[in-house]
């Protein structure tokens, strides 16, 4: 039997998930070699929050941390997490934009795409497929699992047929809230590799304490790879630890081998970067959260919505929110809960408790309504339907949301050249993405402290979005949410 292949997720998801993404270039450098020099299937070093990470809190260029590491682990192929059309953002951008980010990416020595919709909607990820394609890179198609009325095993095993119809090169299976049960993997797996040849990978997490024993059904079951990490920076809300991960594979017939000895030294030079980033860990991500399996979401949106509640002296409502975020999930037609669409359903919920059902809408919910988002796995809630196309007198998009976007680079370009910033396809493409950050760097301005706010119209019930509203406006408050990393700033009306 074939061994399993283990990719080590240190430098990306690892610190994302229990560090609150900030590992600085500078700390992960003196490791690369060492990773490189393992073995692994692949480095996860790039993508996910990482570029948001780099731009607004660390006063890096990303594309500079992915050039470094390429020089300092050369020999393994480096991977990074892509959102489909949303790239590293909460947000679609336009075709040109996602095909010049990729061939950037390449141009920098990236090597494997891990590509994903929030809503498995294989039209939002076909333009970054064919992208990753035609520069020569590998494309990985990841399928996000969940667990609902509409998403079997049989229905996610099917969306990896669209995958491989777009062109994907492998599939994996992305579990972003460690919701995957053993048996559950083993017929997943089973049922992808029965349909087709190609390398399938297991992600997950050990939010629940099920990532390992279900990494161990998936490798039973025929997985060729799945995705471990190192302590500290491994298990709870992370990925399983490598030396762990190899010891529950004991005398199993597809055990890799990875040394020990060099996994050892590792993790005592990442304990010391653990004390550097000590303000940035919590225990509570550490632990076994058996609510992860209640509420089905990810650890960091619990971990992150309990201080946003009690920073709202909301913290006695947080069973309520929570007990609110699956209602929310099936009205906008049981979406899965991973960024962005973790951060739109949570954001909701906690409006839903604190002003009532539907009273207030954040625009993400109207644009997920509307499908500008992409396709839902299921169907629209019809009275959250009707409010969302009367709040914002549009009908719901037909056809791929992307082809209702203009080509943007070209503006962008121009403003950098206002702004004295040289109009690179890097510079551009960072600019599309994060404008204020990308300025700040240029322009050698401190990384700002917390995360920008991302204004959130509101509309006031009864209010029809553009038409005068009957009653005075008394004021407007102001709420501030932070869910993975992305902090919104939450604008309410008060009315007389």
């Amino acid at each position: 039997m074939k061994p399993v292949v283990f990719n080590n997720t240190v430098l990306r998801d690892g610190h994302q998930s229990l560090a609150a993404t900030r590992m600085t270039t500078a700390q992960m450098l003196p490791a690369a070699p060492k990773l490189d020099a393992l073995g692994f299937g692949t480095l996860e070093t790039w993508g996910g929050a990482t570029i948001d990470s780099c731009l607004r809190f660390l006063s890096e260029n990303p594309f500079a941390r992915l050039d470094a590491l390429k020089a300092a682990a050369p020999r393994t192929p480096q991977m990074m997490l892509l959102r489909g059309q949303n790239l590293v953002q909460y947000t679609s951008f336009p075709d040109d934009v996602v095909e010049t980010f990729i061939r950037c990416t390449a141009k920098h020595g990236l090597d494997v795409f891990r590509i994903f919709d929030a809503l498995n909607d294989a039209r939002n990820l076909q333009t970054a497929i064919r992208t990753v394609k035609s520069v020569g890179k590998h494309a990985q198609g990841a399928i996000c699992y969940t667990m609902s009325p509409v998403h079997t095993p049989e229905k996610l095993a099917a969306f990896a047929d669209e995958l491989i119809a777009l062109g994907a090169d492998s599939i994996c299976i992305k579990d972003m809230a460690g919701l995957l049960t053993p048996r559950v993997t083993y017929n997943l797996v089973k049922a992808i590799k029965h349909r087709h040849s190609i390398s399938v990978v297991v992600h997950s997490h050990d939010t629940a304490g099920l990532a390992l024993a279900s990494y161990i059904a998936a490798i039973d079951a025929g997985a060729d790879v799945v995705e471990t990490s190192i302590t500290p920076f491994a298990n709870g809300t992370g990925q399983p630890d490598t030396v762990r991960m190899l010891a529950a594979l004991a005398e199993n017939p597809r055990i890799p081998h990875y040394d020990t000895k060099s996994l050892f030294e590792l993790r005592q030079y990442f304990e010391g970067v653990a004390k550097e980033l000590a303000a940035f860990m919590s225990p509570a991500n550490d632990r076994v959260d058996s609510d992860a399996l209640t509420f089905q979401v990810p650890g960091g949106m619990l971990s992150n919505f309990r201080n946003q509640l009690k920073e709202m002296k909301m913290e006695n409502k947080f069973p309520d929110v929570m007990a609110e975020v699956p209602v929310v999930r099936e009205a906008l037609g049981w979406i899965p809960l991973v960024t962005p669409t973790s951060q739109i359903v949570g954001t909701q919920a906690m409006l839903n408790v604190k002003f009532g059902r539907w009273q207030n809408l954040a625009q993400s919910t109207i644009d997920v309504a509307l499908g500008k988002f992409g396709r839902p796995p299921g169907s629209i809630n019809p009275e959250l339907l009707a409010l969302a196309k009367k709040k914002s007198g549009q009908e719901p998009v037909e056809g791929r949301p992307a082809d209702l976007l203009p080509p943007r680079l070209p503006a962008i370009r121009e403003e950098l050249a206002k702004k004295n910033i040289e109009p690179t396809d890097d510079n551009a493409v960072l600019y599309a993405m994060f404008p204020r950050e990308t300025d700040a760097l240029y322009n050698k301005k401190a990384p700002a402290a917390a995360p920008a706010p991302q204004p959130v119209a509101i509309a006031s019930p009864g209010s029809n979005g553009s038409a005068p509203r009957p009653a005075a406006v008394l004021g407007v408050r102001k709420f501030f949410i932070t869910i993975n990393n992305h902090r919104s700033e939450v604008l309410v009306e008060e009315l007389s």
